[in-house]
C-alpha cells in the first residue's frame, strides 16, 4: 500500500513521536511511505534515513497555497493509496484535497475536544477514516453526537527495538548522575507543572524516602514549575541529595533504563500515556494515576498500579511496595510483554492497514482490533 504523510508542524509533542513511529512502521512492514515535512524539525529528523521519502513542504495555516501545491505535487508523482495527518492545522486541507482528487484521507486526533465546534463535528464525519488515539479519547467524540462508526482507535506506537531493556546502558546512566549502584531509582519524565501531579508524587516520594534509604528520585524534564519543584526537592537537607533533576532531553531510552520504576501522577486529563508504554518497554513498572486515556496504557497489577489522583498517602504506599525487589522484576518483565503484544510498531502497522480496509468502515468500536482491557 501507498501512504503520503504530511506533517509540516514543527510542535516536539507526542503527535510527532506518533507520526514518525507510525510511518516508520509501515515502512518495516512493506509499505511505500512519502512525507510531506518542513525541514528542521524533529519530524524531518527522524524520518531523513529511515526509508520515507522526505519532501519539503509547509501550511503556514489552512489556506496556505503554496501548503496545497506541494500535496499536489506529490500525489501526482507518488499516487498515494492514502493520505495521513496528524495535525490540526492539516486537517482541513487533506479532506478537501482528498475529496477534489479523490483519495482516502486518514486523520489522527491526539488531543480530545475542544477542537473548534464545526471542525469536531465535521471532520469525524468527513475524513474517510478518524482516529482517536485512546477509547478515553473517542468517547469525548461520541459524546459530541459523532456515530460510533466514524470514530476508530488507535494507540500510539512504540518503537520496542529503541526502548528495551539494556542493563549495563542503565548502570552506565546512573553511574554518569552519581547514583548509588545499589539505588531504587523512582522516575518522571515528562513536563514540569501543576496538572501533571508532580507536586503530590513530590510529597509521596519524600514519605517513602524517610522510610527507604535506597530510595532516589530522577527528575527528567522541565516546565513552568520546574524551579519550584527543585527548590522544594532541595529544602529538605536529609533527602535534597537523594533528587537529581536532568533537565529536558529528546533522547529518553536510558534514562528509562536507569529506572526502578516510573509514575506517571497527572491530575488533569490525558488522553493517552505515551512515557508509560515507553518506561515498560524498556522492563520498568509504571505507577500511573487513574485518569483519561491513561489506564489503557498498563496492565493494572501485572505491569503496574493505577492509583488515586493527588492521594498521597496511596502513592506513597504504592513507591514502598514497588521497592520490593521480587515485586518490581515480576512487574518489569510483565511489562515489556505487555507493550510488545498491544503497542510495538509492527503491531500498530497491522492494525492501522487492518482499520483502513472497506470491511472496517462500519465496524467502529470493533475497530479497536486486539486492544481491548489492557487495565487487567
Amino acid at each position: 500500500m501507498r501512504f503520503l504523510f504530511v506533517g509540516t508542524h514543527p510542535e516536539n509533542t507526542g503527535a510527532a513521536t506518533h507520526f514518525v513511529a507510525l510511518a516508520q512502521a509501515l515502512v518495516e512492514s512493506g509499505h511505500d511511505v512519502d512525507a510531506i515535512l518542513r525541514p528542521d524539525t524533529l519530524i524531518w529528523e527522524g524520518l531523513a534515513y529511515s526509508g520515507v521519502r522526505c519532501r519539503e513542504g509547509f501550511f503556514r495555516n489552512a489556506l496556505d497555497p503554496s501548503g496545497y501545491a506541494a500535496v499536489r505535487r506529490q500525489i501526482a508523482e507518488a499516487r498515494p493509496d492514502w493520505i495521513v495527518g496528524n495535525f490540526g492545522k492539516e486537517y482541513w486541507p487533506l479532506v478537501l484535497i482528498g475529496r477534489a482528487l479523490g483519495i482516502p484521507v486518514a486523520l489522527f486526533r491526539h488531543r480530545t475536544p475542544p477542537m473548534k465546534r464545526l471542525s469536531a463535528l465535521l471532520l469525524p464525519r468527513l475524513a474517510t477514516r478518524f482516529f482517536a488515539v485512546s477509547r478515553h479519547a473517542r468517547q469525548a467524540y461520541l459524546d459530541r453526537g459523532i456515530a460510533a462508526s466514524r470514530v476508530q482507535v488507535l494507540y500510539n506506537p512504540v518503537n520496542a527495538a529503541l526502548f528495551r531493556p539494556d542493563a549495563d546502558a542503565g548502570a552506565a546512566m546512573r553511574a554518569s548522575l552519581g547514583l548509588p549502584a545499589d539505588a531504587i531509582v523512582l522516575g518522571y519524565v515528562g513536563r514540569m507543572q501543576t496538572g501533571k501531579g508532580v507536586f503530590p508524587l513530590l510529597e509521596a516520594a519524600t514519605q517513602a524516602m524517610r522510610r527507604e534509604p535506597r530510595l532516589h528520585c530522577l527528575w527528567v524534564g522541565d516546565g513552568p514549575d520546574a524551579a519550584d519543584l527543585r527548590a522544594r526537592a532541595g529544602a529538605d537537607p536529609a533527602l535534597g541529595g537523594r533528587h537529581r533533576f536532568t533537565g529536558w532531553t529528546n533522547q529518553t531510552a536510558d534514562y528509562f533504563r536507569s529506572l526502578s520504576m516510573l509514575a506517571f501522577p497527572s491530575i488533569a486529563t490525558e488522553t493517552f500515556g505515551r512515557t508509560s508504554i515507553e518506561a515498560q518497554a524498556c522492563g520498568v513498572p509504571v505507577l500511573a494515576s487513574d485518569i483519561g486515556g491513561v489506564p489503557e496504557t498498563l496492565s493494572h497489577g501485572e505491569s503496574g498500579l493505577l492509583l488515586p489522583l493527588a492521594d498521597v498517602p496511596a502513592w506513597r504506599d504504592a513507591i514502598l511496595a514497588m521497592c520490593d525487589d521480587a515485586t518490581r522484576q515480576r512487574m518489569g518483565e510483565a511489562a515489556r510483554e505487555f507493550v510488545l503484544q498491544r503497542f510495538a510498531t509492527h503491531v500498530i502497522a497491522r492494525d492501522f492497514v487492518a482499520q483502513l480496509q472497506p470491511e472496517a468502515a462500519d465496524q467502529g468500536s470493533a475497530g479497536l482490533g486486539g486492544l481491548g482491557a489492557t487495565t487487567g
